[in-house]
Formats: structure tokens, sequence, C-alpha cells
């Protein structure tokens, strides 16, 4: 495909290449410091670090997925935002003064302080291996769109080559600055991925030979017997997959979701910590969350459109004037791309590309920092060289060096999670967020725990965090397969999966009593 693109498209990708490397070469500057290079001094805005958070939410799992969920569902998927600020009261509340009282790199600082070191060492080992796949599915995603991009495919060798072409590429932009560089990144990438997908939103209202009350009338009636294509809020009672985005869904397992993702999870939660103090830490996830509705819409808008265009030939057949009619041929994954490719016209389609590129590489580099800190913080310093004085300088060279081994393993797990999605044919959205079921259900189980009880061990914990890895696990349709004869088996949501992982994660720990006193406001 990509010897679609003309001269001035290749004239638009020059401009953008050169403000990488305009702004790597402004924003890698070497830190001085494991504070600098993991915690950005505690110096960023509040605005850039609410766009960063918003870019590592979001991303290529936003950009590719948004319009898969509008192109196959509805808005049912805004809301989740409900979720989203009820779980960041929660975060605002229950987490950042006390990551802030720590003076914590981690956020598994908090249990070293209620558990034991113990606890910090085995929480970070299970964050690390639940992001492996959470940033391997988006970098999987990413590599979609490249692989289109380059090939025109989406076959396992054009996706492999595309996984290494980001990695590399990611990781070089990120190496030497650490998470300031990764910050400032995340806003220019972010900048160029909306604009490309405004423009690609008005240049499909123009396709499309309807008013914008017509476009809202056949969205809403979109063909016998199917439902409305702008249904916000799904009242029904349905456990499945299918049922994920439904009220009931979001008012629990969407809310545990996003507490783990604000507050225990290093990637998000990172970002926050390099703002001055709490306040200003509550104030940019507040923030990134109001952005991300009207950006969310913008994508999952783009999805309803090209339902119109590939679906609809009768409508579309009014604008063909003798042209052939719009038709989709390929994965629904790759409707997006397939669209960019084939419909857009010279220039538009470079800068969408970027946008996409651009997406990419804010996917690939928002989990890079994060892993290394913890590797860095809770596993080298902490584990291996506890006890040992260690310089500043080495330690950021370490940090570098994990990134390298983290950047590769990154690498691998998104060409995993390439036959993992092609198997369950599961929508893109749905898929990226579902993996990081495994590793966030023991993780809140013992965070709960610590807030708010005085009991929990050590053990109790080890065995909470093996159990929340499991549960969801065991209930995986292709592992189901291997235990459960046919008639047995079943369909439970992500959400659902969340919430019984959790529920038993915190029971173990429950289960045994600590002398140590429970957590306060006033570490």
């Amino acid at each position: 495909m990509i010897d679609q693109y003309t001269s001035l498209d290749v004239a638009v990708f020059g401009l953008y290449f050169l403000i990488l490397l305009v702004t790597g070469y402004i924003f890698n500057r070497r830190a001085k410091n494991t504070n600098d290079y993991f915690l950005g001094g505690n110096s960023m805005s509040i605005w850039t670090v609410s766009i960063s958070v918003l870019a590592t939410s979001q991303s290529a799992a936003t950009f590719l997925g948004g319009p898969d969920q509008g192109y196959r569902g509805d808005l049912t998927y805004l809301s989740t935002n409900i979720a989203g600020f009820i779980a960041a009261f929660f975060v605002a509340k229950f987490l950042l003064p006390r990551f802030y009282a720590l003076k914590a790199f981690t956020v598994y600082e908090l249990l070293g302080s209620r558990f034991g070191d113990n606890a910090k060492y085995q929480a970070g080992l299970v964050y690390l291996f639940g992001r492996l796949f959470a940033s391997g599915a988006r970098l999987f995603m990413a590599a979609i769109a490249v692989a289109m991009i380059l090939f025109g495919n989406v076959e396992p060798s054009s996706v492999a080559i595309a996984i290494c072409i980001i990695t590399v590429v990611g990781f070089a932009y990120t190496v030497y600055g650490g998470i300031r560089t990764v910050i400032y990144s995340d806003v220019v990438q972010c900048v160029i991925y909306v604009g490309a997908a405004v423009l690609v939103l008005f240049h499909l209202m123009n396709a499309i030979p309807l008013s914008t009350g017509e476009i809202i009338n056949v969205l809403q009636t979109p063909a016998i017997d199917q439902a409305s294509k702008l249904t916000f809020i799904d009242f029904s009672v349905d456990f499945t997959s299918s049922g994920v985005f439904n009220i009931w869904s979001i008012l629990t397992g969407f809310v545990l979701l996003n507490i783990a993702a604000f507050g225990l999870d290093q990637d998000v939660t990172q970002r926050m910590l390099t703002c001055k103090d709490s306040k200003s830490a509550t104030k940019a996830l507040v923030s990134s969350i109001m952005m991300g509705i009207p950006i969310v819409l913008i994508f999952v808008c783009i999805g309803l459109l090209l339902f119109i265009f590939y679906q609809r030939p009768d409508i579309m057949a009014q604008a063909a004037g003798g042209a052939p009619i719009p038709e989709f041929e390929g994965q629904t994954v790759t409707i997006f791309m397939y669209y960019v490719l084939t419909s857009l016209p010279n220039g538009i389609k470079a800068v969408v590309t970027i946008g996409i590129v651009a997406a990419a590489l804010s996917t690939l580099n928002s989990g890079l920092n994060s892993m290394s800190s913890v590797a860095v913080q809770d596993i080298y310093r902490g584990w291996f060289k506890k006890g040992i004085e260690v310089a500043e300088d080495k330690l950021v060279r370490v940090g570098r060096v994990t990134m390298g081994i983290v950047a590769i393993a990154l690498g691998c797990v998104a060409l995993l999670c390439y036959y993992w999605q092609q198997y369950t044919d599961t929508p893109l959205l749905a898929f990226a967020l579902s993996v990081m079921v495994f590793s966030y259900s023991g993780l809140l189980g013992i965070y709960f725990t610590a807030l708010f009880s005085e009991r929990g061990t050590p053990g109790s914990i080890v065995t909470a965090l093996i159990v929340g890895f499991a549960i969801p696990m065991l209930m995986q349709p292709y592992v189901q397969s291997l235990y459960l004869p046919e008639a047995w088996q079943f369909d439970l949501a992500f959400t659902w999966q969340l919430v019984v992982g959790t529920a038993v994660s915190t029971l173990i720990c429950l289960s045994r009593k600590n002398s140590t006193q429970k957590i306060t406001g006033k570490l």
C-alpha cells in the first residue's frame, strides 16, 4: 500500500520526521539522577501531565479500536467515563496523598510500607508481567496500522516487521531523557493524532450524501431488527462479552478497572507522580478524563460513519455519480486503515498516516519508562541491591539497559497478541482492556486490604496475586476448552471476571491477620 503515496505525501512525512528529530533533541536532555529520569524532578505542569495521561490511556487502542467499536457497535463505550470519574475520586482520596507522603518512585512502595519489602517486589513483578500484556496489546494494534501502510495486509510477517520498526524507533526516542521526554512527546503525538482524526471525520461527513440530521436518523434505525447505533447507556442485564459495556458492568468492573489503571498501574500513575503534589496530580487526572470524552467520541463517530459508508450502498449510490460504490474487503479490525488507504485524498492520507505513527509511538513510550522504573526501583535497587549504596548515575544506566530489555519483551508479547486476538475475534477496544484483568485482580485485592483493614500477611499477598491472575485465565474460552466439557463452558465479560478475581483476592488477603497498623493518610 505504500506505493499509493505521492510526492505530496512524502513531503508531509518528511516534515513530521523533522519534527520528531527536533523535539527528540530538545526533550532528550540527559537525566542526572533517578528522580529526574523516573519522576521528572516532580516539576511537570498539570496540563502536560493531563495530556500525557490521556495519550497513555488512549493512543493506538483508541485510534483503531474506536472506529472498530463504532463500526461493530454503538456509543455505549463512552458511558465508561462514568466509571472513570468514580475511580478518579477514589484514587484522589485514598491513593495519591499516600504516594506523595511516601515520596514514592513507584506505586508499589506503598505496599512495602504496609506489608514489608517482599510485598513490594511481588507486586512489582506482577505489574511487569501484566503491563507486558497490556502494552503489548496496544503495540500489536499500532503494528496493524503500520503493516497496512507498508504492506497492505496484516499477515504475521507484515505485523512482525511493523512491530520491530515501532519498537526500535520508540526506544531510540525515549532511552536518554526518561519520563520528561515521554510526557512531552506524548503531548506532541496526541495533538497530531487527534488532528488527524478530525480530518478523517470531516472527510467522511462530506463523502456521505446526507445531512447531519439524516445521518442521525440512519444510525438510529440502521436496519430492520437492529438496535440503534446511537445507544449511549445500555440497561440490559447481560453478563457475557456482548454486554461488556452495559451500565451494570460499568458501575462494577469498569470502576475497578479504572481504579487499577489510574492508581495501581505504574504506567499511568507515574505520570501523575511527576506533578509537585497530590492536588496537582488530581487536577491532571480529572482533566485527562474530561478531555478524553470528546476525543473518544470523534473516533467512535468515525466508526459509525464508516458503517454507513460501507454497509449502506443504497445511500452511497446517491453520491457515486457512476463511480464504484465503496466496498470493504478485509478483516474488521482493519476497517479504519482500509478507508485511510483507499479513500482519502493525497496529503490528508499522509497526515492521517502520521497520526497513526504518532499513536504507535505514544503506545510504546508509555510503557517503556514505567516498566523500567519498577524494574530498577523495586526489583534491582530494592531486591538485588538491598542494603547496598548504588550511585545515581549507575541506576540511570541500569534503567536504560532495562528499557532495552523491556522493548524486546514488548515486541514478543505484541506478536503473541496478534494470534490471541485473531483466535478470539474480540473487538480491539475490548481486547485492549481485557488483557489488563490478569494483573489487576490480585493488585486490587491487596490494595483494598492494605487501605481499609489491619489484616493481610506477606504469605496471603502472594496467594492473592497468584489467584487473582489464575481466575480470569481459567475463564478464557481457549483455556476452558482444556478442562471443561463443551456443555459447561461459559462466556463471562472481562469486567465480571475482574469483579470475581478482585473479590476472591480480597477475601484471601483478609483471611490472615497482620499486627501491622493499617495505612493512614498521615504516612
